[in-house]
């Protein structure tokens, strides 16, 4: 018995001694207190962004008309639910989910002071599930916008929102990953969605997730279900330019091409004496009437495996090429048709 301690810890012989010299109870002391440091450090952080952006972070109740089905037939009535917003103008801006007020008959935002008001959607867009709302009110508290570009994997960050409406409900994490991308409830890819372990729930959508500093890096936006520790937020770059557009237009426009298709494998060997190196392209499956791609000549059964010199592989990549470019530019769209390589030219029209 007497030599498995000895050897507990790896102290070796003579090791019951040593530990009870009063250097090894200091060194104990003072780990301890390193670690009580540290602890305080991280709910320093914590708390002074919980108090610097609870006031810039509400709740907002929706109303939506909906339809059920009775024995006395379809009866429409009225469902609330709820969601986050973060104040980004004292003005009364509130940048929040396309989500949370989609097809929203009334809106009521209340703050943390507990005064409510009624919102009007400035704008939506749905391709980023991201939404501008608008109080009448005036010298609000307001969140300091960061730069998610310069966001690390393993770095602190903190969720702010209203989570199952229990207002200014704060949970901390790390940022799991970057770069991540989502599909939206239109079918286009989100980019750059940022990746956390900061605890997320139902009405914590629209809510800001905010590095050590209290900068907003992102727009809480989604879970995945029945996984713990796996949520995401739109990166705050794409949410600065989206809200922009919004506030200024209403909407964002997109350029548009007008064609339903398809990825499809093409025999890479075979597009070698075009100078292609495509291993798959886009066939179209249906080309809309009066669409800049009917403009230009495409048809139905070609397959698109460039714009503008830029490959294309996937709908994705069409979708992800469209998003960069304005409305109105021109299109050289490369594509195959019965064998033959085919160029076509047309230009971007608007996306309704």
């Amino acid at each position: 018995m007497g030599k498995n301690l000895r050897y507990t810890k790896g102290y070796g012989e003579g090791a019951e001694k040593r530990l009870g010299s009063s250097s090894d109870f200091n060194f104990k002391e003072e780990k301890d207190q390193k670690a009580e440091d540290f602890l305080d450090a991280y709910s320093r952080a914590v708390v002074t962004v919980a108090e610097r952006l609870s006031p810039t972070v509400v709740s907002i109740k929706t109303t939506q008309e909906v339809k059920a089905q009775t024995p006395r037939g379809i009866i429409p009535f009225d469902m609330t639910a709820s969601g986050s917003g973060v104040i980004i103008t004292p003005d009364g801006y509130i940048l929040t989910n396309s989500h949370v007020v989609h097809n929203t008959k009334g809106l009521e935002v209340s703050l943390s002071d507990g005064r409510s008001f009624p919102a009007q959607v400035i704008g939506e867009d749905p391709d980023t599930d991201l939404a501008v709302i608008r109080i009448p009110a005036s010298n609000l508290p307001t969140a300091e916008l960061g730069d998610s570009d310069k966001l690390k994997v393993g770095q602190l960050v903190i969720a702010i929102g209203n989570p199952f409406g229990f207002q200014a409900t704060v949970t901390a994490g790390v940022v799991s990953a970057i770069g991540r991308t989502m599909r939206s409830q239109t079918g286009r890819l989100i980019e750059n969605i940022v990746q956390t372990d900061a605890a997320l729930n139902p009405g914590n959508s629209g809510g800001p997730l905010v590095d050590s500093h209290g900068r907003v890096v992102g727009i809480n936006t989604a879970i995945i279900q029945y996984a713990q520790g796996i949520c995401f937020a739109i990166s705050i770059n794409t949410a600065r330019w989206v809200a922009g557009l919004l506030i200024k237009e209403g909407r964002v426009k997109r350029a548009y091409l007008g064609i339903v298709g398809g990825n499809k494998p093409v025999n890479k060997f075979g597009l070698r004496r075009y100078g292609l190196s495509n291993e798959s392209g886009v066939e179209v499956y249906q080309v809309v009437k009066d669409s800049p791609a009917e403009r230009g000549g495409v048809q139905v059964g070609d397959i698109i495996v460039s714009i503008n010199e830029n490959t294309m592989q996937s709908v994705d990549d069409i979708h992800r090429y469209l998003a960069r470019v304005e409305v109105g530019t021109k299109l050289n769209i490369t594509v195959l048709r019965e064998g033959r390589k085919l160029e076509l030219n047309a230009q971007a029209g608007e996306a309704g």
